[in-house]
């Protein structure tokens, strides 16, 4: 388990993934499906930073999305320059959030469960 980021990065990510958002929201790509900019997970060093994200639809969606958000990294870098003043700009790399697969995994297993129960109850 890895120790939680300091106050700093916290700013940081919170920083990049406002500024991502903002900019995905612009792209006229269309492979680009529902797009939700979840989280920023940045390297203490500032080289690197992974971009959580997550999109309505099936895996060919999430597939699609995830080619079109690669190909504008490069756009996003130039535009967190433009912003920021960190030391470095991070390269970015792009990754579906697990979160809310678990999440929506749990709240099935959850309905089924419930689903049993009242089962049982008739």
């Amino acid at each position: 388990m890895s120790k939680p980021p300091s106050p700093r990065m916290r700013k940081v990510n919170e920083l990049l993934r406002e500024i991502i958002a903002e900019e995905a929201a612009g792209l006229k790509d269309p492979r680009i499906g529902f797009l939700t900019i979840t989280g920023v997970d940045t390297a203490p060093n500032l080289r690197t930073a992974r971009v959580y994200y997550s999109v309505l639809g099936d895996e060919s969606e999430r597939a699609e999305t995830g080619a079109a958000l690669k190909s504008a990294a490069r756009r996003f870098q130039a535009v967190i320059g433009r912003q920021t003043r960190l030391k470095y700009t991070p390269v970015l790399e792009f990754r579906v959030d697990p979160a809310i697969d678990q999440g929506m995994r749990i709240e099935a297993l959850l309905q089924q469960i419930h689903d049993e129960e009242e089962r049982e109850v008739e």
